[in-house]
């Protein structure tokens, strides 16, 4: 099939849902298109199987990079990540990365020798990753650009769940995620959500915690029309 300009989706490297059309073929004659994993054609479109980044490469092969358990960090990424050491300089913090990750016992805002925060081994941190590349430990910051504390720290209570990568960055994808929208617009809860692929929910009641956790879990295979019909039905259930 063949098009007086090239032919390329707009939604190449942004985040798809299955039903998602991400190509229209029928202005397009005499050009080759060639699909992957998560893609395949209904009729005169392409539409999204899998959740995941649309990637392309060269001439036209198109493909849904999935969503996976392992995380490779990234500088500006926001990680929940779990204490398993201390030491005199750092926290050492599981971001189910390559390697465990520093947190610099002064990396938070108005730090001092004289009131490093006491972390327990085991201790749930909300932080954003400042060095990562692919030979040294990454590091961490529980303070934002301007060194400020913002939504970063210790997370209490609650309850923290595993995701793939793809479903978190679904969850902070902009605008808000279907199913927060709609799960917001009913119950009162809070959120944190690492790019690493972990969850943490917390709500004035534990049956609040369980939906929307339940909810989070059961979504990665939904598109947004399927995410706010389940979200209803669990509701209901509330109800």
């Amino acid at each position: 099939m063949e098009s007086k300009k090239p032919l390329r989706s707009a939604f190449v490297d942004d985040y798809v849902v299955p039903g998602d059309v991400v190509l229209d073929l029928a202005d397009m004659t005499n050009q080759t298109i060639k699909l992957g994993a998560g893609l395949r054609q209904d009729c005169d479109t392409i539409q999204v199987t899998s959740a995941g980044r649309l990637r392309l490469s060269k001439p036209n092969k198109y493909w849904v990079e999935n969503s996976q358990k392992r995380y490779i960090p990234s500088v500006e990424d926001t990680v929940l990540g779990i204490v398993v050491d201390t030491k005199p300089d750092n926290f050492l913090v599981d971001i189910k990365g390559p390697s465990v990750a520093f947190l610099p016992v002064l990396s938070f805002e108005g730090g001092t020798r004289r009131n490093i925060p006491k972390f327990e081994i085991g201790t749930l941190i909300y932080a954003r990753v400042v060095k990562a590349n692919s030979i040294m430990n990454p590091e961490l910051s529980c303070m934002d650009a301007i060194g400020k504390a913002a939504e970063f720290g210790q997370l209490k209570n609650g309850y923290t769940f595993e995701t793939s990568t793809g479903l978190a960055r679904m969850l902070l994808s902009s605008p808000t995620c279907p199913l927060l929208e709609a799960l917001g617009k009913k119950l009162s809860f809070e959120i944190a959500v690492g790019l690493n692929g972990r969850v943490w929910v917390n709500a004035p009641s534990p049956s609040n915690v369980i939906l929307v956790s339940e909810a989070i879990k059961q979504s990665e295979s939904f598109n947004r029309i399927q995410q706010r019909s389940m979200v209803e039905k669990l509701l209901a259930k509330l109800a």
